[in-house]
């Protein structure tokens, strides 16, 4: 099989795929037609600062990086207007059960609109039928430590690459890389009010990001009985959501960061390799628990 002329770079600009656009612009692995980043338009301040640096970057070696996207998720969200797509919000039911809503939030922000963008470059966008054998090279900055994320595409049009797979490298290889072309501290790309950022990342916004801690708080009170549509609808959740597992308002949380030597690691969410399983969840007082909308 011939490789494709078309070439993308799922850009979700956390560390694996920063790396991945840097390497190909400095001609270390093939170039890309585009670097595609799918824009909720809630990332934190320093992803879109970051952001701004490796588009300058991907520029300077004819790489366009472009910015599509679905809509801005928090004003959506609390838009009476606007049809609500699931966050995996903590759940609270009227008799005390605990859970989680369903995450259709990735889907809807970041992969769908992905996904249009190729098929429009490709010549066929929705409804139009991409014609058998025409296909695009994905490429997701999945390493190797993250291997079982690595999954073959769900259409035909697009054939999932691995660039970071290829070369064999692990997370901090990529970070040890961004460090030595003056990228160091490239910050994970997830939602401002992402229900699965760990209390180090809560303590860190409240003490460094004033405005954006007091933007999730807002938006947590927001969310407290269900979304603005289904409210306006006449459907109110029965019960609350929470965007803390704690599920009491994110002003009220004791945030326990861990200790700098027991740090994890959590990875950011990008479009094909959120971290976080999709049928469960852990709480830490109750255990693994199932992921189900109380409502």
């Amino acid at each position: 099989m011939s490789p494709s002329t078309h070439r993308y770079l799922s850009l979700g600009a956390g560390v694996q795929s920063s790396a991945t656009v840097l390497l190909a612009a400095r001609g270390e692995i093939p170039t890309f037609t585009a670097a595609v980043f799918a824009d909720t338009g809630w990332e934190p301040a320093a992803v879109y600062d970051h952001l701004d640096r490796i588009e300058r970057i991907a520029a300077e070696a004819g790489i366009p990086i472009v910015r599509v996207s679905a809509g801005h998720i928090r004003a959506d969200a609390i838009d009476p207007k606007h049809r609500f797509a699931s966050m995996p919000l903590f759940t609270l039911g009227p008799n005390g059960e605990r859970g989680m809503a369903r995450r259709q939030c990735t889907s809807e922000y970041k992969i769908k609109p992905i996904k249009a963008e190729v098929r429009r470059r490709l010549g066929y966008p929705h409804p139009r039928r991409v014609p058998a054998g025409v296909v695009a090279d994905i490429a997701i900055g999945i390493s190797v430590d993250e291997i079982g994320r690595a999954r073959d595409a769900d259409v035909g049009y697009m054939r999932n690459v691995f660039p970071l797979l290829d070369l064999g490298w692990r997370r901090s290889d990529c970070v040890a890389y961004l460090e030595r072309h003056g990228l160091p501290g490239t910050p994970k790309s997830s939602c401002l009010g992402c229900p699965f950022h760990d209390d180090g990342f809560w303590a860190a916004l409240k003490a460094d990001s004033p405005a954006e801690w007091a933007d999730a708080v807002a938006f947590d009170a927001a969310i407290r009985h269900g979304s603005a549509r289904a409210n306006a609808d006449g459907h109110p959740l029965r019960g609350q959501f929470f965007l803390h597992r704690q599920r009491v308002p994110l002003d009220q949380v004791v945030l326990r960061p861990r200790p700098a030597a027991a740090d994890v690691d959590v990875p950011g969410c990008g479009p094909w390799t959120c971290p976080h399983p999709g049928d469960t969840t852990t709480d830490s007082t109750t255990g693994p628990a199932p992921v189900r909308e109380v409502a």
